[in-house]
């Protein structure tokens, strides 16, 4: 009966991207079916940032991601987001491990675009845009690659030299990259959007029919990416209802009145389920407004910890005595 420590490294070890997509997409499914227990993230809120907890049980598995995020931390050499995952028995309740969860966080963030852009992009995507290149920028790439024939990455960030870093990569992999002003960017068939902006960093003028937008920033009240025009003139599916709509990319365009709850189309879990299609013509604009879900969390631990066990990765410590 004791808890079994993963750190960042042997997270890495033992989590691939193609075994994460599965499991996320399963997540969003039984999401979907209302087979999930997930309550609100719960949040602290300080000057430089803040900190949430996200707890969820699904088939069988439980847990809960105790996560921050402060934009001034690279200032001190720390990641802007940090997160510890336990990882419990759903029959008793005890910890059977305690694992990162930053880079967790950073697999089940891109696997879930993976699963949107699936339903919810062309068939026949090849060409990738990202504004925002920072260390999301390269799980979401992995991600998709996994699931589209990426030819060309278009890459934009306020800070070029991590535009120019995350195109070398790109290169590297095989993919042809260019560094470009954020509206040359636009003419993709996949746009992700990966910033902590609370103003726009899209305009409307910029998006062409057809595409899909995966917009991956905007996860807390007042935060946006997207001209609300763009939202306006697309088919929005969001992870979940409350989440978005408090924090997610349209948050800011319900509480202007510019948009209504009414207006979103359906949420991935409906999709994924079936009980909606994604996407039906080649020329509708869609959107996917992630605002990270605990039970994509919940999946990707289960992953790490069987595949740890399995392999002998880790350490085991008591944490507390246990009547034998």
């Amino acid at each position: 009966m004791d808890t079994l420590i993963l750190t960042e490294e042997d997270v890495r070890k033992v989590l691939t991207m193609r075994e994460t997509i599965k499991a996320v997409e399963k997540a969003f499914e039984l999401h979907g079916k209302r087979e999930v227990q997930m309550p609100p993230k719960v949040y602290l809120n300080f000057d430089d940032g803040d900190l949430r907890a996200m707890p969820a049980y699904l088939s069988g598995h439980a847990g809960i991601k105790w996560v921050n995020s402060h934009p001034n931390n690279p200032r001190v050499g720390l990641p802007t987001v940090m997160a510890v995952f336990i990882y419990n028995d759903p029959k008793t309740g005890f910890p059977l491990a305690i694992m990162d969860g930053t880079y967790l966080t950073n697999m089940r963030t891109g696997a879930a675009s993976a699963v949107a852009a699936k339903y919810l992009a062309r068939r026949n995507s090849s060409v990738l845009g990202f504004i925002g290149c920072g260390t999301q920028a390269y799980t979401q790439l992995l991600a998709l690659n996994e699931v589209f024939d990426v030819e060309v990455v278009l890459a934009n960030d306020l800070r070029e030299k991590k535009a120019l870093n995350f195109a070398e990569y790109c290169n590297k992999l095989g993919i042809d990259a260019k560094v470009l002003g954020a509206n040359k960017v636009c003419e993709c068939d996949i746009l992700t959007t990966s910033t902590p902006s609370r103003k726009p960093v899209v305009r409307s003028e910029w998006i062409r029919e057809g595409m899909h937008i995966n917009a991956i920033g905007a996860d807390a009240p007042g935060k946006q990416e997207l001209d609300e025009n763009i939202l306006k003139r697309s088919k929005i599916v969001v992870d979940d209802i409350e989440q978005a709509i408090h924090g997610g990319e349209v948050n800011v365009a319900i509480a202007k009145g510019k948009l209504e709850v009414k207006d979103i189309y359906a949420t991935l879990g409906e999709i994924v389920a079936g009980f909606k299609p994604g996407r039906v013509k080649d020329d509708e604009i869609t959107i996917f407004d992630s605002t990270g879900l605990a039970i994509q969390d919940v999946a990707a631990a289960s992953i790490v910890f069987k595949r740890a066990k399995e392999a002998g990765i880790g350490k085991y410590i008591s944490l507390f005595k246990v009547k034998k």
